[in-house]
């Protein structure tokens, strides 16, 4: 039987509102706060959430949230949760922390604290006269996190960070995650309809997020998550969320993808890529130069990752770079450029004012998603029967 619950989708600082449109798209009304989003639902949209999430980090269960200043209160507050409502008799839950702006300031105290309040409560769920508890079965990671004095805990459903889609064989030095490319392509205005081009696209990842998006088909759909082994999670919810996923995919959906790149080693990465995530025939991959990028197809889009600069020594190699890609990409009148770099003099180099500036960050790297947008395509003329 469904019973309702808390659930917290985890995001990277700025694409917050991504997230929430996608959680909302699902059919969950949601509150967003810096770096997560919360929503009420049920055992189901676990399932859900995790297949489906393209730019979440993760999907946890909020269990408690409450005021803690001291470890006493930690303590009591803690164990008068209902622990043996998710992790059964015998069931790991290593606890991780952290502490921001709190006056219980040592996590690895805050941890014990957390790890002994549950132990003690499990004991007494379950009957158990021993200190200790076995720990053999499924895991169930919790979370204690502070943050100005309040304690919120978590447990983690998704197992590894949803960035890991289960297909990735190799990445280049710098990989952009997933969930950070598959940001790129829905902060754009392309649909599947229109070409797209990576001209920096390393091992393949923003053109393989364009053509999961492109295909509709679930990002989670070729792995497994930590909570389908958990006890309460009846398997036909997962039977059923799957296949949602596979209804929901569009196979047929033609694609015009292609990804281009100077290093051709990373070319041969990015087609194996492509080949492991199902697209080997879809998605194009040639070694190019940027500044020899042409094309006469109209109102295309392009989405790229280019290199910094941020190395001493690149600096002058890439700004010219970004002189050859806006004389190159100028030749593109009816097409949407959108460039994700660090580099505060962009533009100048590029030599065109964006249309639109959004600040993001690359892993710990603050930078801007340059927007140039080009006009929109005519609308087709169907026949009216």
């Amino acid at each position: 039987m469904s019973r309702p619950i808390t659930l917290i989708a985890t995001s990277a600082m700025g694409i917050e509102s991504i997230v929430a449109k996608e959680v909302r798209a699902l059919g969950y009304e949601c509150e967003v706060d810096n770096g997560k989003i919360t929503f009420q639902a049920d055992e189901e949209a676990i399932c859900r959430t995790n297949l489906w999430l393209r730019t979440a980090d993760r999907v946890k269960i909020k269990v408690a949230e409450f005021q803690a200043t001291t470890f006493e209160e930690l303590f009591e507050q803690t164990k008068a949760i209902d622990w043996a409502r998710y992790i059964p008799e015998n069931g790991q839950f290593p606890v991780i922390g952290k502490s921001v702006k709190s006056k219980l300031a040592s996590v690895p105290d805050c941890q014990k604290i957390v790890k002994k309040a549950i132990v003690e409560k499990l004991k007494q769920q379950y009957k158990k006269a021993r200190d200790w508890l076995e720990e053999t079965g499924a895991l169930y990671r919790i979370e204690i996190s502070l943050h100005k004095d309040v304690a919120t805990l978590t447990i983690d459903t998704s197992g590894s960070g949803l960035h890991k889609r289960g297909f990735r064989i190799d990445q280049g030095e710098a990989p952009l995650k997933e969930t950070m490319a598959a940001a790129l392509v829905m902060l754009t205005n392309w649909t599947p309809d229109r070409p797209f081009v990576d001209p920096f696209c390393g091992s393949g990842t923003i053109p393989i997020e364009a053509a999961l998006i492109g295909q509709n088909i679930a990002p989670g759909f070729n792995r497994e998550f930590v909570s389908e082994t958990w006890e309460w999670m009846d398997e036909k919810i997962w039977e059923r969320a799957r296949e949602e996923a596979e209804d929901l995919a569009n196979y047929d959906q033609p694609l015009d993808i292609l990804g281009t790149d100077i290093d051709h080693r990373m070319i041969q990465i990015a087609k194996d890529n492509a080949l492991e995530a199902g697209f080997g025939d879809l998605i194009q991959f040639k070694q190019m130069q940027v500044k020899d990028f042409r094309s006469h197809k109209q109102y295309g889009v392009i989405v790229s990752n280019p290199p910094y600069g941020e190395r001493l020594g690149e600096r002058k190699a890439v700004e010219k770079m970004y002189v050859d890609m806006g004389e190159a990409f100028s030749l593109l009148d009816t097409w949407s450029i959108y460039i994700l770099t660090s580099h505060q003099q962009f533009e100048k180099y590029y030599g065109k004012k964006a249309t639109k500036k959004r600040k993001l960050f690359n892993g710990f790297i603050r930078t801007d998603y340059y927007q140039f947008w080009g006009p929109k395509p005519p609308k087709k003329i169907t026949d009216i029967k």
